[in-house]
């Protein structure tokens, strides 16, 4: 079956720059009918807000917003769905990249509590199991969660929990009743101020210096317009708790068999048959 994102409401966070800025672009371009932006940038959504508006009409609204606030988060997300009269698709975006003794809780919360608290209620809200008419929510998980290195193990265990999350919330087990798909799209690195060294950090000494570069080593940034185009494209195919895969500036590929292959092999000693 395929989804048309046109004259769909659309809920996404961390969009006022970066990827999130790229897919709100590529989906106004698509027909939307209107795009909720939540972001802590706050001059930067309000500018980008004035900037799309003026073009393809009040289409946009910034809403400033700390993901981890979980109130004053879901009240948005509440006060979105009153004005627009439903919604049809919450695109989970928003992270931080540092695993500092200083900021590793935060970047938990983000990447995982509040993508989490976030699909629960979209799903309450969308559920035809709860009145609503069903609909779609994008979980944004990275190659982190499909590899492993010594360079940020708190971001890739955070990532690597969106990705299962996600893929079991998404069973048709859960489907069937609500209607709401869930989707995981891992991006590859991407050249965003996510990846830079003032937005990086890590508990290692030892590693403060060369995070960027060991992380530059092992893969290969692409564009943030191609890593949005592949998160645009999956929602267009993608049934329920599949998985999906963006790198290198290529198309965006399903990855659904591979992931449930290392499960199997995972779990192979777990259970007895």
């Amino acid at each position: 079956m395929s989804h048309e994102w046109k004259d769909k409401v659309v809920f996404i966070t961390g969009a006022a720059t970066g990827i999130g800025e790229s897919v709100v672009r590529i989906l106004l371009d698509e027909g939307v009918k209107h795009i909720a932006i939540l972001d802590i940038a706050e001059e930067a959504g309000q500018s980008l807000q004035a900037e799309l508006n003026s073009k393809y009409g009040n289409k946009t609204k910034f809403y400033r917003s700390d993901v981890t606030d979980e109130e004053h988060f879901l009240g948005i997300l509440n006060a979105v769905v009153q004005e627009q009269g439903g919604i049809d698709v919450v695109i989970n975006n928003a992270a931080l990249m540092n695993d500092s003794i200083g900021i590793y809780k935060k970047a938990i919360e983000v990447n995982v509590t509040a993508l989490i608290t976030s699909t629960l209620k979209a799903i309450e809200i969308m559920g035809k199991h709860s009145g609503g008419k069903g609909g779609t929510v994008i979980n944004v998980s990275s190659v982190a969660a499909l590899t492993q290195s010594h360079v940020m193990p708190i971001y890739f265990a955070t990532k690597s929990a969106v990705l299962q999350f996600s893929n079991c919330i998404g069973r048709p087990e859960h489907f069937s009743k609500t209607g709401v798909r869930v989707l995981t799209v891992c991006f590859g690195a991407t050249d965003t101020a996510l990846l830079t060294d003032e937005k990086l950090g890590t508990f290692d000494k030892y590693l403060e210096s060369s995070c960027l570069d060991q992380l530059k080593k092992g893969f290969i940034f692409q564009r943030k317009e191609s890593a949005a185009q592949g998160l645009v494209d999956s929602y267009k195919k993608g049934e329920s708790g599949s998985t999906w895969l963006v790198v290198n500036n290529l198309p965006v590929q399903e990855i659904s068999g591979s992931v449930a292959e290392a499960y199997q092999i995972l779990s192979q000693n777990v259970y007895r048959l």
